[in-house]
Protein backbone atom coordinates (compact mmCIF):
# COMPACT_ATOMS: atom_id res chain seq x y z
CA UNK A 1 0.00 0.00 0.00
CA UNK A 2 2.53 2.08 0.73
CA UNK A 3 4.22 2.08 -2.61
CA UNK A 4 0.56 4.31 -3.84
CA UNK A 5 2.75 7.21 -2.30
CA UNK A 6 5.79 7.27 -4.21
CA UNK A 7 6.51 10.00 -6.47
CA UNK A 8 6.11 9.39 -10.08
CA UNK A 9 10.19 10.24 -10.44
CA UNK A 10 10.55 7.81 -7.68
CA UNK A 11 8.68 5.12 -9.88
CA UNK A 12 10.05 5.67 -12.97
CA UNK A 13 13.68 5.94 -11.84
CA UNK A 14 15.47 2.75 -13.64
CA UNK A 15 17.69 0.11 -11.53
CA UNK A 16 21.24 1.29 -11.85
CA UNK A 17 22.53 -1.54 -13.89
CA UNK A 18 26.28 -1.56 -13.10
CA UNK A 19 25.21 -1.92 -9.75
CA UNK A 20 23.16 -4.71 -10.66
CA UNK A 21 26.31 -6.81 -11.98
CA UNK A 22 28.59 -5.69 -9.00
CA UNK A 23 26.04 -7.01 -6.58
CA UNK A 24 26.08 -10.24 -8.81
CA UNK A 25 29.96 -10.40 -8.76
CA UNK A 26 29.96 -9.77 -4.73
CA UNK A 27 27.30 -12.72 -4.90
CA UNK A 28 29.96 -14.64 -6.54
CA UNK A 29 32.70 -14.10 -4.29
CA UNK A 30 31.31 -14.90 -1.12
CA UNK A 31 30.13 -18.35 -2.43
CA UNK A 32 34.49 -18.12 -3.36
CA UNK A 33 35.20 -17.69 -6.70
CA UNK A 34 37.31 -15.15 -7.87
CA UNK A 35 36.07 -12.24 -10.16
CA UNK A 36 37.93 -9.23 -12.18
CA UNK A 37 36.09 -6.01 -11.58
CA UNK A 38 35.83 -4.01 -14.96
CA UNK A 39 32.73 -3.08 -14.17
CA UNK A 40 33.59 -0.44 -11.29
CA UNK A 41 33.79 3.34 -12.13
CA UNK A 42 35.85 3.84 -8.75
CA UNK A 43 40.13 3.62 -8.15
CA UNK A 44 40.85 0.93 -6.70
CA UNK A 45 44.33 2.94 -5.13
CA UNK A 46 43.43 3.46 -1.47
CA UNK A 47 43.47 7.22 -0.51
CA UNK A 48 46.50 9.09 -0.33
CA UNK A 49 48.02 8.97 3.15
CA UNK A 50 48.31 13.00 3.52
CA UNK A 51 45.16 13.07 3.36
CA UNK A 52 44.37 10.46 5.51
CA UNK A 53 47.30 11.68 8.42
CA UNK A 54 45.41 14.93 7.88
CA UNK A 55 41.70 13.42 8.83
CA UNK A 56 43.08 11.72 11.97
CA UNK A 57 44.26 14.83 13.12
CA UNK A 58 41.08 16.49 12.63
CA UNK A 59 39.34 13.87 14.54
CA UNK A 60 42.17 14.58 17.31
CA UNK A 61 41.12 18.14 17.42
CA UNK A 62 37.43 17.56 17.94
CA UNK A 63 36.86 19.33 14.42
CA UNK A 64 33.30 17.78 13.43
CA UNK A 65 30.68 20.57 14.26
CA UNK A 66 28.78 21.73 11.10
CA UNK A 67 30.73 24.54 8.81
CA UNK A 68 29.33 27.45 6.67
CA UNK A 69 26.84 25.77 4.17
CA UNK A 70 29.26 26.78 1.47
CA UNK A 71 32.33 25.06 2.74
CA UNK A 72 35.41 25.84 4.68
CA UNK A 73 37.26 29.17 3.68
CA UNK A 74 40.02 27.85 3.58
CA UNK A 75 39.15 24.63 1.27
CA UNK A 76 37.46 27.21 -1.13
CA UNK A 77 40.65 28.87 -0.93
CA UNK A 78 42.76 26.27 -2.22
CA UNK A 79 40.48 25.62 -4.95
CA UNK A 80 40.87 29.22 -6.17
CA UNK A 81 44.61 28.47 -5.90
CA UNK A 82 44.52 25.19 -8.38
CA UNK A 83 42.29 27.50 -11.06
CA UNK A 84 44.71 30.30 -10.82
CA UNK A 85 47.66 27.81 -11.88
CA UNK A 86 45.73 27.51 -15.41
CA UNK A 87 44.87 31.02 -15.25
CA UNK A 88 41.65 31.01 -13.98
CA UNK A 89 40.38 33.44 -11.48
CA UNK A 90 37.71 32.40 -8.79
CA UNK A 91 36.41 33.83 -6.10
CA UNK A 92 36.04 31.50 -3.02
CA UNK A 93 32.73 33.02 -3.02
CA UNK A 94 31.98 31.52 -6.12
CA UNK A 95 32.94 28.07 -4.61
CA UNK A 96 30.10 25.89 -3.00
CA UNK A 97 31.38 22.44 -1.72
CA UNK A 98 28.91 19.49 -1.96
CA UNK A 99 28.36 16.44 -1.12
CA UNK A 100 30.24 14.69 -4.02
CA UNK A 101 29.15 15.81 -6.90
CA UNK A 102 26.04 13.83 -7.02
CA UNK A 103 25.13 17.10 -4.28
CA UNK A 104 26.46 19.46 -6.72
CA UNK A 105 24.54 18.53 -9.18
CA UNK A 106 21.32 18.40 -7.36
CA UNK A 107 22.11 21.46 -6.22
CA UNK A 108 22.82 23.16 -9.94
CA UNK A 109 19.41 21.64 -11.32
CA UNK A 110 17.50 22.64 -7.90
CA UNK A 111 18.26 25.88 -8.57
CA UNK A 112 18.26 26.47 -12.49
CA UNK A 113 15.31 24.37 -13.20
CA UNK A 114 11.25 24.63 -13.06
CA UNK A 115 9.02 21.65 -13.56
CA UNK A 116 8.55 20.67 -16.67
CA UNK A 117 11.46 22.25 -18.01
CA UNK A 118 14.31 20.33 -19.86
CA UNK A 119 17.56 19.64 -19.61
CA UNK A 120 19.78 18.76 -23.05
CA UNK A 121 22.78 16.56 -22.42
CA UNK A 122 23.98 13.57 -24.26
CA UNK A 123 23.88 9.79 -25.80
CA UNK A 124 26.36 8.15 -24.47
CA UNK A 125 26.27 10.13 -20.70
CA UNK A 126 26.23 9.41 -17.22
CA UNK A 127 23.10 7.40 -16.47
CA UNK A 128 21.90 8.72 -13.53
CA UNK A 129 21.77 12.35 -14.55
CA UNK A 130 17.73 11.43 -15.90
CA UNK A 131 17.15 10.39 -12.28
CA UNK A 132 18.47 14.47 -11.07
CA UNK A 133 16.52 15.80 -13.65
CA UNK A 134 13.58 13.98 -12.95
CA UNK A 135 13.98 14.40 -8.90
CA UNK A 136 13.57 18.20 -9.75
CA UNK A 137 10.43 17.79 -11.98
CA UNK A 138 12.73 18.24 -15.00
CA UNK A 139 13.21 16.18 -18.07
CA UNK A 140 16.41 14.87 -20.35
CA UNK A 141 16.07 15.63 -23.34
CA UNK A 142 19.25 13.58 -24.90
CA UNK A 143 20.98 14.47 -28.22
CA UNK A 144 22.91 11.28 -29.75
CA UNK A 145 26.84 11.72 -30.55
CA UNK A 146 28.06 10.24 -33.19
CA UNK A 147 31.05 7.60 -33.16
CA UNK A 148 32.11 9.68 -36.72
CA UNK A 149 32.34 13.10 -34.95
CA UNK A 150 34.22 11.05 -32.24
CA UNK A 151 31.43 11.29 -29.76
CA UNK A 152 32.01 14.90 -29.93
CA UNK A 153 28.89 17.18 -28.97
CA UNK A 154 28.13 19.37 -32.42
CA UNK A 155 26.33 22.59 -32.73
CA UNK A 156 24.30 21.73 -35.07
CA UNK A 157 22.25 19.21 -33.53
CA UNK A 158 21.85 21.29 -30.24
CA UNK A 159 20.57 24.25 -32.16
CA UNK A 160 17.75 22.18 -33.93
CA UNK A 161 16.91 20.47 -30.20
CA UNK A 162 16.72 23.71 -28.62
CA UNK A 163 13.06 24.13 -27.83
CA UNK A 164 11.28 26.72 -25.23
CA UNK A 165 11.03 24.29 -22.75
CA UNK A 166 14.77 23.63 -22.94
CA UNK A 167 16.71 25.83 -20.33
CA UNK A 168 20.35 24.64 -20.74
CA UNK A 169 22.92 21.86 -21.12
CA UNK A 170 24.69 19.75 -19.44
CA UNK A 171 28.07 17.90 -20.36
CA UNK A 172 30.86 15.97 -19.15
CA UNK A 173 34.24 16.58 -20.11
CA UNK A 174 36.28 13.80 -20.22
CA UNK A 175 32.79 12.20 -20.76
CA UNK A 176 31.83 8.94 -18.91
CA UNK A 177 31.64 6.16 -20.38
CA UNK A 178 33.61 7.29 -23.69
CA UNK A 179 36.69 9.59 -21.83
CA UNK A 180 35.82 11.96 -24.98
CA UNK A 181 37.40 15.65 -23.92
CA UNK A 182 34.96 17.86 -25.70
CA UNK A 183 36.92 20.16 -28.19
CA UNK A 184 37.64 23.47 -27.27
CA UNK A 185 35.75 25.07 -30.38
CA UNK A 186 32.92 22.74 -29.76
CA UNK A 187 32.53 23.84 -25.87
CA UNK A 188 32.92 27.29 -27.02
CA UNK A 189 30.22 27.07 -29.38
CA UNK A 190 27.70 25.77 -27.38
CA UNK A 191 28.68 28.08 -24.67
CA UNK A 192 27.60 30.84 -26.85
CA UNK A 193 24.51 29.17 -27.79
CA UNK A 194 23.19 28.69 -24.37
CA UNK A 195 24.09 32.74 -24.12
CA UNK A 196 22.22 33.00 -26.99
CA UNK A 197 19.62 31.43 -25.95
CA UNK A 198 19.32 32.78 -22.39
CA UNK A 199 20.23 28.89 -21.24
CA UNK A 200 22.66 27.85 -19.13
CA UNK A 201 25.85 25.35 -19.68
CA UNK A 202 26.44 23.02 -16.80
CA UNK A 203 30.12 21.24 -16.80
CA UNK A 204 30.51 18.05 -15.39
CA UNK A 205 34.80 17.90 -14.59
CA UNK A 206 34.94 15.03 -12.28
CA UNK A 207 37.42 13.01 -14.03
CA UNK A 208 39.55 16.36 -14.62
CA UNK A 209 42.78 15.55 -14.20
CA UNK A 210 42.99 11.82 -15.02
CA UNK A 211 43.85 12.40 -19.05
CA UNK A 212 46.00 11.42 -21.37
CA UNK A 213 46.76 13.73 -23.59
CA UNK A 214 48.22 16.96 -24.40
CA UNK A 215 44.45 19.58 -24.16
CA UNK A 216 44.26 23.13 -25.68
CA UNK A 217 42.26 23.54 -21.92
CA UNK A 218 41.92 22.30 -18.74
CA UNK A 219 38.82 23.54 -17.42
CA UNK A 220 35.66 24.62 -19.10
CA UNK A 221 35.85 27.85 -17.39
CA UNK A 222 38.81 28.87 -19.28
CA UNK A 223 36.40 29.23 -22.31
CA UNK A 224 33.83 31.11 -20.32
CA UNK A 225 33.96 31.99 -16.52
CA UNK A 226 29.90 31.98 -16.55
CA UNK A 227 29.73 28.09 -17.37
CA UNK A 228 28.43 26.19 -14.03
CA UNK A 229 31.54 24.23 -13.36
CA UNK A 230 31.04 20.70 -11.56
CA UNK A 231 33.59 18.75 -9.49
CA UNK A 232 34.35 16.06 -7.31
CA UNK A 233 37.37 14.36 -4.76
CA UNK A 234 36.21 11.60 -5.83
CA UNK A 235 38.29 10.59 -9.17
CA UNK A 236 41.39 12.33 -9.36
CA UNK A 237 41.47 12.52 -5.66
CA UNK A 238 40.91 9.10 -4.86
CA UNK A 239 38.70 10.00 -2.09
CA UNK A 240 35.17 7.94 -3.40
CA UNK A 241 33.47 7.23 0.13
CA UNK A 242 34.57 10.69 1.32
CA UNK A 243 31.42 12.18 -0.42
CA UNK A 244 32.88 15.61 -0.93
CA UNK A 245 32.80 17.63 -4.31
CA UNK A 246 32.32 21.19 -5.30
CA UNK A 247 30.63 23.83 -7.61
CA UNK A 248 31.10 27.21 -9.33
CA UNK A 249 28.52 29.28 -10.36
CA UNK A 250 28.68 32.80 -11.49
CA UNK A 251 28.84 35.50 -8.86
CA UNK A 252 25.66 37.16 -9.53
CA UNK A 253 23.74 33.71 -8.33
CA UNK A 254 25.94 32.75 -5.63
CA UNK A 255 24.23 33.77 -2.54
CA UNK A 256 20.97 31.95 -4.28
CA UNK A 257 22.74 28.56 -4.38
CA UNK A 258 24.44 29.05 -1.05
CA UNK A 259 20.91 28.91 0.56
CA UNK A 260 19.46 26.49 -1.49
CA UNK A 261 22.10 24.49 0.12
CA UNK A 262 22.48 25.79 3.82
CA UNK A 263 18.49 24.44 3.80
CA UNK A 264 18.90 20.94 2.04
CA UNK A 265 22.44 19.77 3.43
CA UNK A 266 23.20 22.26 6.33
CA UNK A 267 26.74 21.65 5.39
CA UNK A 268 28.93 19.24 3.99
CA UNK A 269 31.30 16.71 5.72
CA UNK A 270 33.42 18.44 7.99
CA UNK A 271 35.86 16.07 8.14
CA UNK A 272 35.90 15.58 4.78
CA UNK A 273 36.91 18.58 3.68
CA UNK A 274 39.55 19.21 6.06
CA UNK A 275 41.04 16.25 4.63
CA UNK A 276 40.53 17.74 1.23
CA UNK A 277 42.33 20.38 2.09
CA UNK A 278 45.50 18.05 2.09
CA UNK A 279 44.36 16.68 -0.93
CA UNK A 280 44.83 19.80 -2.86
CA UNK A 281 48.88 20.25 -1.40
CA UNK A 282 52.03 19.65 -2.83
CA UNK A 283 52.38 16.57 -0.45
CA UNK A 284 49.63 14.96 -3.04
CA UNK A 285 50.42 16.28 -5.86
CA UNK A 286 52.90 13.16 -7.37
CA UNK A 287 51.18 10.66 -5.47
CA UNK A 288 48.45 11.60 -7.55
CA UNK A 289 49.91 11.85 -10.74
CA UNK A 290 51.43 8.99 -10.42
CA UNK A 291 48.19 7.01 -10.29
CA UNK A 292 46.95 9.22 -13.64
CA UNK A 293 50.35 7.51 -15.55
CA UNK A 294 49.24 3.93 -14.37
CA UNK A 295 45.77 4.49 -15.53
CA UNK A 296 47.02 4.80 -18.68
CA UNK A 297 49.49 2.12 -18.79
CA UNK A 298 46.22 0.19 -18.00
CA UNK A 299 44.35 1.81 -20.48
CA UNK A 300 46.61 1.25 -23.12
CA UNK A 301 46.88 -2.69 -22.20
CA UNK A 302 43.39 -3.53 -22.15
CA UNK A 303 42.45 -1.38 -25.43
CA UNK A 304 45.55 -3.95 -26.95
CA UNK A 305 43.91 -7.32 -25.22
CA UNK A 306 40.24 -6.08 -26.60
CA UNK A 307 41.45 -5.26 -29.97
CA UNK A 308 43.92 -8.65 -30.38
CA UNK A 309 40.48 -10.30 -29.97
CA UNK A 310 37.92 -8.51 -32.69
CA UNK A 311 36.83 -5.84 -30.14
CA UNK A 312 36.35 -2.41 -31.45
CA UNK A 313 36.95 0.64 -29.96
CA UNK A 314 35.90 3.26 -32.26
CA UNK A 315 37.00 6.52 -29.99
CA UNK A 316 40.12 6.10 -27.88
CA UNK A 317 39.69 8.12 -24.41
CA UNK A 318 41.01 11.62 -23.87
CA UNK A 319 41.16 11.12 -20.36
CA UNK A 320 38.80 9.37 -17.56
CA UNK A 321 39.52 5.28 -16.93
CA UNK A 322 37.47 3.63 -19.08
CA UNK A 323 36.95 2.30 -22.96
CA UNK A 324 33.48 2.04 -24.59
CA UNK A 325 33.77 -0.97 -26.49
CA UNK A 326 31.75 -2.60 -29.76
CA UNK A 327 31.04 -6.27 -28.71
CA UNK A 328 28.62 -6.47 -31.54
CA UNK A 329 31.42 -9.39 -33.44
CA UNK A 330 30.24 -11.57 -30.25
CA UNK A 331 26.50 -12.05 -31.57
CA UNK A 332 25.04 -10.65 -27.95
CA UNK A 333 23.67 -7.61 -27.09
CA UNK A 334 25.49 -5.89 -24.14
CA UNK A 335 23.28 -7.34 -21.61
CA UNK A 336 23.44 -10.71 -22.14
CA UNK A 337 27.13 -10.66 -23.11
CA UNK A 338 27.87 -8.79 -19.37
CA UNK A 339 25.88 -11.72 -17.83
CA UNK A 340 27.22 -14.69 -19.46
CA UNK A 341 30.50 -14.01 -19.44
CA UNK A 342 30.11 -12.83 -15.22
CA UNK A 343 28.27 -16.51 -14.49
CA UNK A 344 30.31 -18.50 -16.89
CA UNK A 345 33.96 -16.81 -16.45
CA UNK A 346 33.74 -14.23 -13.54
CA UNK A 347 34.11 -11.10 -15.76
CA UNK A 348 32.63 -8.06 -14.76
CA UNK A 349 31.04 -6.05 -17.43
CA UNK A 350 29.04 -2.95 -17.29
CA UNK A 351 26.61 -3.33 -20.38
CA UNK A 352 25.97 -0.18 -22.54
CA UNK A 353 22.02 -0.36 -21.55
CA UNK A 354 22.50 2.26 -18.22
CA UNK A 355 24.63 5.01 -20.61
CA UNK A 356 23.40 4.85 -24.22
CA UNK A 357 20.04 4.70 -26.09
CA UNK A 358 21.64 4.53 -29.56
CA UNK A 359 24.47 1.92 -28.81
CA UNK A 360 23.14 0.48 -25.41
CA UNK A 361 22.78 -3.37 -27.45
CA UNK A 362 26.12 -3.22 -29.16
CA UNK A 363 28.61 -1.17 -26.50
CA UNK A 364 29.94 -2.21 -23.23
CA UNK A 365 31.65 0.19 -20.79
CA UNK A 366 35.02 -1.18 -19.52
CA UNK A 367 36.72 0.18 -16.46
CA UNK A 368 40.83 0.15 -15.73
CA UNK A 369 40.45 0.81 -12.09
CA UNK A 370 41.92 -2.53 -11.29
CA UNK A 371 45.51 -3.82 -11.30
CA UNK A 372 47.47 -4.94 -14.17
CA UNK A 373 47.40 -8.81 -13.09
CA UNK A 374 43.79 -8.22 -13.16
CA UNK A 375 43.91 -6.94 -16.53
CA UNK A 376 45.91 -10.01 -18.27
CA UNK A 377 43.66 -11.85 -16.03
CA UNK A 378 40.30 -10.45 -17.70
CA UNK A 379 41.66 -10.75 -20.87
CA UNK A 380 42.06 -14.40 -21.10
CA UNK A 381 39.10 -15.17 -19.31
CA UNK A 382 37.12 -13.10 -22.11
CA UNK A 383 39.32 -14.87 -24.54
CA UNK A 384 38.62 -18.25 -23.40
CA UNK A 385 34.68 -16.99 -22.76
CA UNK A 386 35.11 -16.44 -26.71
CA UNK A 387 36.75 -19.13 -27.99
CA UNK A 388 33.70 -21.41 -26.06
CA UNK A 389 30.58 -19.59 -27.64
CA UNK A 390 32.36 -20.01 -30.97
CA UNK A 391 33.44 -16.66 -32.02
Amino acid sequence: MAEKNLSRAARKIAPFKVMQISDQARDLEVQGRKVVHFEIGEPDFPTAMPIITRAKKVLDQQLTKYTAGNGIFELRERITERYSRIGVNVDPKRIIITNGASGGLLLLLGGLMNPGDKLMSTDPGYPGNKAFASTVGAFLKLITLSISNDFQPQLADFQQNWEDAVKGILLASPMNPTGTVVARENLDELSKLSVKKNGFLIVDEIYQGITHKELSYDSALQINEEIYSLNSFSKYFGMTGWRLGWIIVPASTADHFIKLAQHLFISPNTISQYAAIEALSDSCSEILESRVKIYAERLKVLTQGLEEQGFVIPVKPDGGFYLFVDISHTGLDSEEFCLRILREYGVAITPAFDFSERYRSDYVRMSCATDLDSIYLGLERIKLALKSWGV
